[in-house]
């Protein structure tokens, strides 16, 4: 089957990426809209969100039709099969692919696709929120964490931010250690006193994303030698490192020479949180290669349409993609 074109959606909380193929792994073209993450948008948002998508990735490349050979969709909050089915008629409704070729899972799937170029091994993604999500050579896989910041998502940005305002009223109630954090707090949220927290909490009602804005303050206190901040990165380190080696043994990796691709937007605090990841990972998993990932979570997706479609993701395929993806890179 010559000369027909696949496309990866990546939907999250902020946007919505695309790619689309062609069926010799040439990127074709590219796109960005708004938020897609399943059960949080209103599913009319979701829709037109991939629908936005999509047309921009057509625009920007221009493939003759928009409904193509097969699709693949990862967004944040899709965890059930009942979950899979409504993106994909999501999906169906507005002709993105046969319905038969419109593949759905989670972000972590194609995060994991993306990182490792379509090999086995694990994902880890350190953002707005944290989740692991691992695949062994014969197909087996499963996922820890990502359950929501309620109950979960400790070491991720929004749970950073959160403990970072409580360092700040411990210290000020005499129940904690000082700490430069509470500095920070008082500055970044422009208050006046401690006091005014529990208004821009509750009355206000501070949203996730402002929380996690606190996280690079975390860093910065850390870099200051501040030891609570320390101490906060090394227990998110930790329990993110917990997620890794509970995918590792449910898939009976931990054994093996595993690689572990590290992705999100935490990542970008730098050497101070790899470090500290890598000493809590190999304490739990010493042959584990961590690395970063090789292509994004949307390429991901697009990987998994192509393999959605019948190809066979050879070497050459692969180095299209990789070289392609790189040009884009140095053209951003």
């Amino acid at each position: 089957m010559e000369g027909y074109y696949v496309i990866g959606i990546d939907g999250g909380g902020t946007k919505t990426a695309s790619v689309i193929l062609d069926s010799h792994g040439h990127i074709i073209g590219t796109g960005e809209s708004g938020p897609s993450t399943f059960g949080i948008a209103p599913s009319d948002i979701t829709q037109s969100s991939i629908a936005e998508a999509v047309s921009d990735a057509c625009r920007s490349g221009g493939p003759p039709t928009r409904r193509f050979a097969a699709a693949f969709l990862g967004l944040g909050n899709v965890v059930s099969e009942m979950d899979r089915s409504a993106v994909r008629q999501l999906a169906a409704d507005i002709d993105l692919a046969p319905l038969d070729k419109i593949g759905v899972d989670h972000d972590c799937r194609i995060a994991l696709a993306g990182g490792l170029s379509g090999r086995p091994g694990i994902v880890l993604i350190a953002g707005t929120g944290t989740s692991c999500f691992g695949k062994n050579a014969r197909g087996d896989s499963w996922r820890s964490g990502g359950w929501g910041p309620l109950i979960d998502d400790e070491g991720s940005s929004y749970w950073l931010g959160l403990q970072a305002m409580r360092a700040a009223v411990l210290e000020f109630d005499g129940r904690g250690q000082p700490t430069l954090l509470t500095r920070f707090v008082y500055e970044k949220l422009q208050l006046k006193d401690m006091n005014e927290l529990m208004n821009r909490l509750y009355a206000s009602g501070m949203i996730r994303t402002e929380i996690a804005a606190l996280s690079p303050y975390v860093f910065e206190a850390a870099a200051q030698e501040d030891v609570v901040a320390f101490q906060l990165i090394r227990r998110g380190c930790q329990s993110m490192a917990d997620s890794v080696l509970a995918v590792a043994q449910k898939l009976k990796l931990d054994h093996e020479r595993t690689e572990l691709a590290v992705v999100g937007g935490l990542t970008n605090a730098g050497d101070m949180l790899l470090h500290a990841l890598a000493e809590a990972v190999h304490g739990r998993l010493p042959q584990c290669q961590i690395m970063q990932a090789e292509l994004s979570p949307a390429l991901g997706a697009a990987l998994l349409a192509l393999q959605l479609s019948g190809q066979r993701l050879n070497e050459k395929i692969l180095a299209n993609i990789h070289l392609e993806a790189k040009q884009q890179k140095n053209y951003e």
